[in-house]
């Protein structure tokens, strides 16, 4: 039997590797029916949606039409389970590479390109700048190796916006608007009910 700290870590963890939710991932949704998370999204491995459902934590919204068998019974693989204990969203954004281009939408902070991005000490390290939410912001490699270790006065550059340390929901709202590569028609309702509508 799970004690309750295990519980909430089986919960709440999900696979951030893609090769190992190929086939049938269930998107997990938390008790008021939003992702759990959205980066990475709130996927278990369809064995981890059945295990869960046998262990009564969770309810199944939609299914996959496959079926797997045990030896006893045939059963329909969930696509969609929802928890039936609300789990509370952490409130502290850990300071990631991938957070950290998530928070600046994937774009160098100094041009807007996209693509071939790296990170850049806005004050430079060897200037007595810290590796810190409110001094690295997502660069592209041209930007960055523009700036080296120049303050932005003296390379003639500006930031787009400030860097500061995002809120959790802050990040759930960016990451809403850069969806995986990967997602099941069964998904799409779960993932976007709550948006505003278009008037």
């Amino acid at each position: 039997m799970l004690d309750h700290s295990e519980d909430a870590d089986f919960r709440t963890s999900f696979v951030r590797e893609p090769a190992s939710l190929k086939h049938f991932p269930a998107l997990v949704l938390n008790a008021d029916y939003r992702p759990l998370s959205y980066y990475p999204l709130s996927l278990w491995p369809w064995q981890e949606a059945i295990k869960a459902v046998f262990l009564d934590r969770v309810e199944i919204l939609a299914e996959y039409d496959e079926v797997v068998r045990s030896q006893r019974a045939e059963f329909r693989i969930p696509s969609v389970v929802v928890l039936k204990d609300y789990v509370k969203p952490q409130k502290r954004v850990a300071f990631t590479r991938f957070n950290l281009f998530l928070r600046d939408e994937f774009c160098c902070q100094y041009c807007g390109s996209r693509g071939d991005l790296t990170f850049d000490h806005v004050l430079p390290r060897s200037r007595g700048g810290i590796t810190s939410w409110e001094n690295v912001v997502a660069a592209c490699s041209p930007c960055n190796l523009k700036k080296a270790n120049k303050l932005l006065r003296q390379a003639g550059m500006q930031l787009r916006k400030a860097p500061r340390q995002p809120t959790a929901e802050e990040m759930r709202n960016t990451g809403r608007r850069f969806p995986p590569n990967y997602l099941h028609d069964s998904w799409i309702d779960f993932l976007y009910w709550d948006a505003e509508l278009d008037q």
